[in-house]
């Protein structure tokens, strides 16, 4: 990770799950990720918001968003003021996508909270074909930024394959991305 972040320029996030995790990823990674089955496991809060990297939390599963919000509070207790938040999708009886990407998530937060917020629609969805229009709709709601799976070989990845872009639809939704970001008043760039 910290190869392929040197080697690009781009910043590093890896999902952690332990606090050993926290301990080996601080050494090559730029971000820590606390995933949506984590969200509300306080002692990994705690010891992520210690590490002192930029943490992105992930939405639970069922998790309103006071309890999102409250967990975040969790990692800025320890003194670390960088939380990114994910929405990535809620359980709903929907089972025509993997989650239900809830939108009105976003101008929600705007209302309550300061951290930039991120939307997921890969694992939102689980359906590669539905990422781009979740992803122009995220954008267009205000979110900050997108978590987009990518993958050289989605058909022989080890895993989320089927919600993975590849690279050539990855560049058509960057270039499609631009206009949505323009008219929500901020600028795109990967």
């Amino acid at each position: 990770m910290k190869e392929a972040g040197e080697e690009t320029g781009l910043a590093t996030i890896c999902e952690v799950v332990s606090l050993d995790a926290i301990n080996t990823a601080v050494k090559y990674v730029d971000m820590l990720q606390i995933g949506a089955r984590n969200m509300q496991n306080f002692f990994l809060l705690k010891e992520a918001g210690k590490a002192g990297l930029p943490v992105v939390l992930k939405r639970g599963l069922a998790a309103t968003i006071d309890e999102w919000l409250n967990a975040a509070e969790y990692i800025i207790s320890e003194g670390n003021p960088h939380v990114i938040l994910c929405e990535r999708g809620i359980r709903t009886f929907e089972t025509s996508t993997r989650n239900t990407l809830d939108l009105s998530a976003i101008p929600v937060l705007r209302s309550k909270t300061h951290f930039p917020i991120i939307v997921d629609p890969s694992h939102a969805t689980g359906v590669r074909d539905y990422v781009p229009p979740l992803a122009k709709a995220g954008i267009a709601a205000g979110a900050d930024g997108l978590m987009i799976e990518v993958h050289n070989d989605p058909e022989n990845a080890m895993s989320d394959g089927p919600q993975s872009l590849t690279f050539q639809q990855f560049e058509e939704l960057t270039k499609d991305l631009a206009p949505y970001s323009s008219l929500a008043g901020r600028s795109f760039g990967i």
